[in-house]
């Protein structure tokens, strides 16, 4: 009697010990590069996770410095097996993290798991983080780049249309015609705002006006092949044309390219749709004019601009093979950040999974709203392990755009230049 009481108790012992094992908790590690507005945004929604599924996955959350540092601390990390569960990556940088083998393949099985598919993406969203028909990343948004518009100055100038926004968008004699009819109203210093002083920022201008003439900065392996040349050099020469005649800013940096708008310096700014919540806040803080922000005007053929992803990636650590139970948990971590993105879009990114920007709650969030249509005219970075933000194709090109931008380079000798440098990088 006393040795089965032993032998139930030790059974009851297991069975807990069982149960308390198959309950464990999973702590997923987490890396981002995200600061600022979009930062406090995350940080809201893994604190959001982590309240919903309490007791069963628990995200420990670093965010590292963006950019060349982050890319490189992954790198290292992933080399000695001690990189993060799941992290943040642009996908422009997925080339070169794939070549470098950075990074695990998202499977058909996992996209089964995390009830998501290509269905829900735009395509040029799915592109951007697909390499040789398979995917390394799942998207959370796009981030394009917008014209924010001062609704006060332009009103009064009579530049408005009906619906609030700003007329000229059509083609470029009309949108130059509109701002030299806000540079003879005095009541700005310079009717366009742009970070002329960072050639690297201005690579999503001028790639957006490449992409609104059919341009291709890399086609066959070769860049500025054929008549690429020449629509990079038009891109060029109408930006330079706008700073030479006093319509755009001359050597304004990124900083000071949002105080000249928020000031109301400037009419108009050309900047990335994360500066949306920098202007929200200062309009409820009652220190900003009533403002806007639509798709890029259509300076050539066509609409077209350049954006980039956020995106989700689980590093390939060396010689650490994440369990079933870990992979199931970052998964879930993917898949219900995704599903819940609306708050994200507070960001100013436009949510990558569709159900989100298709819901009525999207339709009614301004400006983005407003600016959403841009999916159906996005292009993403060249795929080659040369491009990608802080890659050294933006390097290569801000070393020209800066002196040609400014009015110190004829636009036809740096694309010379460019073209040079770029093709002897392979």
């Amino acid at each position: 009697m006393f040795k089965n009481g032993i032998i139930a108790k030790t059974a009851l012992v297991a069975v807990a010990l069982m149960t308390t094992s198959a309950q464990a908790q999973e702590t997923v590690v987490w890396w981002d590069f995200l600061a600022g507005g979009d930062g406090v945004r995350m940080k809201q929604m893994i604190s959001d996770f982590n309240a919903a599924h309490e007791g069963q996955i628990s995200i420990d959350a670093t965010t590292l410095e963006w950019g060349v540092p982050f890319y490189a601390k992954v790198q290292t990390s992933v080399a000695v097996g001690e990189a993060p569960d799941i992290m943040t990556y642009h996908a422009s940088r997925i080339p070169l993290a794939v070549k470098q083998g950075l990074l695990q393949e998202i499977t058909p099985a996992d996209w089964k798991k995390m009830g998501l598919s290509k269905d829900d993406y735009a395509d040029a969203t799915w592109n951007a983080v697909t390499i040789d028909d398979k995917q390394y990343a799942v998207p959370i948004d796009t981030h394009p780049i917008v014209l924010y518009y001062n609704k006060d100055v332009l009103g009064e100038a009579g530049l408005l249309t009906e619906d609030g926004t700003p007329k000229g968008m059509g083609s470029r004699e009309d949108f130059t015609a509109m701002l030299q009819a806000l540079k003879e109203t005095g009541a700005v210093k310079f009717p366009l705002g742009s970070v002329t002083a960072d050639g690297n920022f201005m690579f999503r201008t001028i790639y957006s006006l490449m992409g609104q003439q059919d341009g291709e900065l890399m086609t066959d392996g070769e860049f500025l092949a054929g008549d690429n040349k020449k629509k990079l050099e038009n891109a060029l020469a109408t930006l330079a044309e706008w700073t030479n005649e006093g319509l755009q800013s001359t050597y304004t940096d990124y900083p000071a390219t949002v105080a000249l708008f928020t000031t109301g310096d400037a009419a108009m700014m050309i900047n990335g749709v994360w500066e949306v919540p920098t202007m929200v806040d200062l309009h409820k803080e009652g220190k900003l004019f009533e403002w806007g922000a639509v798709e890029l005007p259509v300076i050539f053929d066509h609409p077209a601009t350049y954006a980039d992803s956020h995106a989700f990636a689980i590093p390939a650590n060396k010689g650490k093979e994440m369990s079933a139970e870990k992979r199931d948990a970052v998964l879930e971590v993917m898949s219900w950040i995704s599903k819940n993105s609306l708050f994200w879009a507070t960001a100013g990114h436009i949510p990558a999974y569709g159900p989100v920007t298709a819901s009525d709650a999207y339709k009614t969030m301004e400006p983005n709203a407003t600016y959403s249509s841009l999916t159906e005219n996005m292009i993403f970075d060249p795929k080659t392990p040369l491009a990608g933000i802080a890659g050294p194709i933006f390097d290569v090109m801000s070393t020209y755009f800066v002196p040609t931008l400014n009015g110190e380079m004829e636009p036809a000798k740096a694309v010379d230049e460019i073209q040079y440098e770029l093709n002897d990088m392979q």
